[in-house]
């Protein structure tokens, strides 16, 4: 390729971290920074990689908190003049008119980008999401459900799917017309996009071959070319163009006992919590208030000396405890607390992270300024490298855990890499 191929923005730090695995899993050099940088330092990044990535929050904000985050993104990435700008939206196109609307996304990219038809492609078939004639399924413990009775999307607390129609559904967050490209127009799929009166389509996908399909359909389009996707998008535009980097490592060495600290609420994080402490892992829930967070600062340091992993819940948390401050922010920062006490100790340099929103929190109040991919030992389990200022953060191996993510048995299992 020429030049930079894409840019992209995820709306939440572990759909960000998908990306950033899509791309460099096909050949591409990239970087993924936790916040918007310096208008030099992108530059710089962006001329010696292949994609650039800012990972953000905008899953959990309103459309008038999500205007002033998008914003200064959508003109920093057309500065940079790329061949794409993806935003990377969640593979269950989580959104919803007040939270996360992905028709305020549509709307926010006409500003910065034209009026060019904005592309769709939620299907990720490697994670069991799938777009068939306009309507998602997702998988869930082996078995595929349409998206709305899908056992978890179907009953989310902040964005429950209602609709399995993608069109449908991003339609009810916008005035814009929003419709749908069906597989069996794919023949001539660029003219198709080039012509669609709509102000953004959506895309089907089944298998790796068709979001390859798709990424040379849109490496076709005249730029810029503002599309909205899941790791599925990001797979199928670098399939369509590979990159020559060398293939992402396996392992990293171990680094001792892994502390967990969990923002999620998945009945499955819940199980591969109860699969730690089957395994003989301290497991309790995150204390909230200052006081009984320090108290558990000391325990979890003990632990971690002693050997022992450690997981911090917060789905049976005491959430009286945060008062008058947001539970997502009180969790978050009790988290920042726990994770930094502990690097600092040396009692741990792996680190998982559950949760998307609470993710991008705790990485944010954590210092770290950008990640790179240190290994993906299998599927689309990734550990990072932070990159910070602080050097006693600098270096440190992250995992950044979607609530569905990871089988019963993913703490134990990267408890034991590279061992």
């Amino acid at each position: 390729m020429s030049g930079l191929g894409a840019a992209f923005y995820g709306d939440d730090f572990t759909g960000s971290v998908d990306a950033l695995l899509q791309f460099t899993r096909r050949g591409w050099t990239g970087r993924l920074f936790t916040g918007l940088p310096d208008a030099e330092t992108l530059r710089r990044t962006a001329s010696e990689v292949d994609v650039v990535g800012v990972a953000g929050i905008s899953r959990s904000l309103t459309p008038a908190a999500m205007a002033e985050e998008l914003r200064p993104v959508f003109a920093a990435f057309a500065a940079l003049e790329p061949e794409v700008v993806q935003y990377k939206a969640c593979s269950t196109a989580d959104s919803a008119p007040t939270i996360g609307s992905l028709g305020r996304v549509v709307e926010l990219a006409r500003e910065v980008f034209g009026d060019a038809t904005v592309p769709m492609l939620f299907a990720q078939p490697d994670f069991g999401r799938y777009t068939l004639f306009g309507h998602h399924f997702a998988a869930e413990r082996g078995v595929v459900y349409r998206l709305d009775r899908q056992p978890t999307m179907s009953t989310h607390p902040s964005t429950p799917m209602t609709e399995a129609d993608l069109a449908l559904h991003v339609g009810r967050q916008t005035e814009l017309p929003i419709g749908a490209i069906p597989i069996v127009s794919y023949a001539d799929l660029g003219a198709r996009l080039r012509g669609a009166p709509e102000a953004a389509v959506v895309l089907d996908a089944v298998t790796d071959d068709d979001l390859a399909t798709v990424g040379a359909a849109l490496h076709g389009l005249p730029r810029p070319v503002f599309a909205i996707g899941s790791g599925g998008l990001s797979h199928g535009l670098a399939a369509a163009d590979p990159g020559s980097a060398p293939p992402i490592a396996r392992s990293t060495p171990s680094s001792g006992p892994v502390l967990v600290v969990s923002g999620s609420r998945s009945a499955q994080t819940r199980r591969q919590a109860d699969a730690a402490a089957a395994a003989g892992w301290m497991v309790r829930p995150l204390p909230l208030a200052a006081d009984a967070v320090g108290a558990a600062i000391d325990d979890v340091v003990e632990a971690l000396r002693a050997g022992r992993g450690v997981v911090l819940t917060s789905d049976d948390t005491d959430t009286r405890a945060a008062g008058e401050r947001p539970v997502l922010e009180s969790i978050a920062a009790a988290a920042a607390s726990v994770v930094s006490s502990v690097v600092r100790a040396g009692a741990s340099r792996r680190v998982i992270v559950c949760g998307g929103d609470t993710s991008s929190r705790i990485t944010r109040l954590l210092g770290v300024e950008a990640l790179s991919i240190a290994a993906n030992p299998w599927g689309n389990v990734v550990l990072l490298r932070a990159h910070a200022a602080d050097p006693a953060l600098d270096g440190a191996e992250l995992l950044l855990k979607g609530g569905q993510v990871g089988a019963d048995s993913l703490f134990t299992d990267i408890a034991a890499l590279g061992a």
